[in-house]
């Protein structure tokens, strides 16, 4: 295995999980397939959790990473629901560490990438008119449907996993959180339309730059919003 002792440590601990889903994957067989010793284990990761939360972050870093954005928001919550759903198919154990030791109180820090991202589409939902509920509610929706029948399919037998209860959910989800179609509007002005533009580049990486704040970030999408719909 070729690359850094870190980076071996990493790809030997998500092979054996995925090698073996459900199973226990122990340190021995993670250095012996990394060709190391324990104590590089102890020294790059500090502990067993520490290892797997970092695997974990790996691999949501490559689930995060699928797919192009699309000019339409509706078209990309339906991609983005089905990749999350294939993702946990192909890579139960991955899935189970990222969405099934929850706790109570403790967000996973882990998905907050995949948060985010589902924000942004939503937000440009809500910009077009598109939304009946405003973002976090939908959020919150999304996210507790796709993870529970993602875990409800990642538990069927193998070969017995079911798309089109997927389907059917993510419709049903939709269908409640979205208007059939956008409202009539008049000629969109000069002013909503450039202030639309700015909403999408401030969601963007990097956007608004080191000189706002959070919280400015924050009331600047709010007038932005308002504008776009004026």
């Amino acid at each position: 295995m070729k690359g850094n002792a870190k980076d071996r440590l990493l790809r030997a601990a998500a092979e054996l999980l995925d090698a073996a889903p459900g199973e226990p994957v122990s340190t021995r067989a993670v250095c012996e397939r990394a060709g190391v010793a324990a104590p590089t284990l102890y020294h790059h990761f500090g502990s067993k959790q520490g290892l797997l939360d970092a695997v974990v972050e790996f691999g949501l870093g490559q689930y995060a990473a699928q797919g192009d954005a699309d000019d339409d928001p509706v078209s990309d919550l339906r991609r983005g629901w089905d990749q999350h759903v294939q993702y946990g198919l192909d890579h139960p154990a991955f899935y189970v560490l990222l969405y099934g030791g929850i706790a109570p109180g403790r967000p996973c820090k882990v998905t907050a990438v995949a948060q985010v991202q589902l924000t942004r589409l939503l937000e440009r939902a809500e910009r077009r008119g598109l939304l009946r509920v405003p973002v976090d509610e939908a959020a919150e929706q999304i996210v507790a449907a796709n993870v529970g029948v993602t875990l409800q399919l990642i538990a069927e037998p193998a070969g017995a996993a079911d798309l089109g209860l997927s389907v059917a959910l993510r419709e049903n989800v939709l269908a409640g959180l979205l208007v059939t179609s956008a409202p009539e509007r008049g000629p969109v002005s000069e002013v909503a339309q450039a202030a639309a533009a700015l909403a999408d580049a401030l969601a963007g990486p990097g956007g608004g730059g080191p000189s706002l704040s959070d919280g400015e970030r924050v009331l600047l999408g709010e007038w932005l919003s308002r504008l776009s719909r004026t």
